[in-house]
């Protein structure tokens, strides 16, 4: 979700071995048992936690002026060089699954220009993940896309599915074997979130189109057009194709593993007579509950709650307890989404994202225990959720944002990159180890 980050501190990486021994010490966690096999783990993102990714569009528009980015990702983690310190971290922690991007812009910073040297790269991260028992879960896009892409018109032209697919075919070709599952988007929908959340802000939207021209001229290009700040109406049919092409070519490829689509999905609450939760729901979610159908699994991706009366959407009530990010704390709101998605679409559950930006880690470690006890009861009903994978493993760079609020389990010292973990991860880890929701 478009938001944030914070700080919080505890055991650091190098004491986490240490703090899991002291964790299996400590009384036995209460909660349901999950099923055999649940996915325990944490999503990060390519562009979020590398550094240095200055060949995709996101780097462009992060630097240019003007520009609504609050500072630019820079080195972020450094992840694209520590990435086997994390992957280690994480499995100490205790978590069987972990969920990363592999960023287009490094595999093809060139139309047609294939990077064997990034592949590899990116083969060396799934052979870490499985050498420390985890699960990897990839994301073909992130949000962000070759500059090269964005410059041409990026999902706006009606080509552009046909060239995502050839992407994917290419990660598949020499990723596939490695992989235990992907996603083509992360929160495919996430256009429709923003035009709800922000549906007359004409000077965020003078701004974004003032970026995106400067953009275009630094691109030598008359076009620039960004996942996040496009036309909805230009780009949402291309990406639907760009999803099922890329699917297909994800399932020919080598190895056998299940492949979704992850999407936005925030609980909506009527209030009232004649509330319009329904066409709320129909214009948050579009056509991609429909695309999900198809797929092996839809990943749901849940932060906060809409109230919504006969009007619309409502503003959050002054007594709303509210996350750093601005919105509605709201753990709850994770079962309620998992029983809508399942309902909706027909297909198993992984919770790809869950968390909340907040300065006080015993708010999350709240707001982990009371979203699992959520995702308890939808087990307790016979609902088919496979997986919680947490947001995010690490404190890094949330887009327009920056470095300004943290959902990480981990915090980084930016300077030095010191992994610091926090008592959350300890907890979550904890929970993952005795597999209790």
């Amino acid at each position: 979700m478009v938001g944030t980050l914070a700080s919080g501190v505890a055991a650091s990486a190098a004491d986490a071995k240490s703090a899991v021994t002291k964790q299996q010490e400590e009384p036995a966690l209460r909660g349901n048992r999950a099923p055999r096999g649940f996915l325990w783990g944490t999503a990060t993102a390519g562009h979020q936690i590398e550094g240095g990714n200055v060949n995709s569009d996101f780097w462009l528009a992060e630097n240019i002026k003007p520009t609504l980015f609050r500072e630019p990702s820079g080195d972020a983690c450094d992840s694209y060089n520590r990435f086997a310190e994390d992957i280690a971290l994480a499995a100490r922690l205790g978590f069987n699954c972990h969920r990363f991007g592999i960023e287009w812009s490094r595999i093809e910073p060139e139309p047609g220009m294939i990077s064997y040297a990034a592949l590899d790269h990116y083969k060396r991260v799934l052979e870490e993940c499985h050498r420390h028992g985890l699960a990897p879960m990839i994301t073909l896009s992130h949000w962000s896309v070759p500059r090269w892409f964005a410059a041409r018109g990026g999902f706006e032209q009606s080509d552009s599915p046909e060239i995502f697919a050839r992407f994917a075919e290419a990660a598949a070709s020499h990723l596939g074997d490695g992989m235990a599952y992907a996603t083509t988007f992360n929160e495919a929908n996430i256009q429709r979130v923003l035009s709800l959340l922000f549906p007359n802000h004409v000077a965020v939207r003078r701004a974004a189109d003032a970026m995106l021209a400067a953009c275009a001229r630094a691109s030598g290009s008359d076009t620039f057009s960004n996942v996040l700040f496009g036309e909805i109406e230009k780009i949402e049919p291309n990406m639907v194709k760009a999803h099922h092409l890329a699917s297909a070519a994800l399932k020919a490829g080598p190895g056998n593993f299940p492949v979704g689509v992850t999407i936005s999905m925030q609980e909506i609450e009527g209030v009232g007579a004649d509330n319009k939760a329904q066409q709320v729901a129909a214009d948050l979610y579009g056509p991609w509950l429909e695309a999900a159908k198809s797929a092996d699994f839809v990943g749901v991706q849940t932060y906060t709650r809409i109230r919504v009366d006969a009007n619309g959407p409502l503003p959050l009530p002054a007594s709303a307890v509210k996350t750093d990010a601005g919105y509605e704390y709201r753990p709850e709101a994770l079962e309620a989404t998992i029983r809508y998605a399942i309902v909706a679409t027909g297909k198993p559950v992984i919770v790809t994202e869950s968390g909340l930006a907040t300065a006080d880690d015993s708010q999350r470690v709240a707001f982990i225990e009371e979203a699992l006890a959520g995702v308890a009861r939808c087990h307790a009903d016979g609902l088919d959720v496979r997986g919680y994978l947490h947001w995010s493993l690490l404190d890094n760079f949330e887009w327009t944002s920056g470095y300004s609020q943290q959902f990480g389990l981990v915090a980084i010292d930016r300077k030095t990159f010191k992994r610091t973990a926090k008592p959350s991860a300890v907890y979550l880890g904890r929970r993952a180890r005795a597999n209790r929701l």
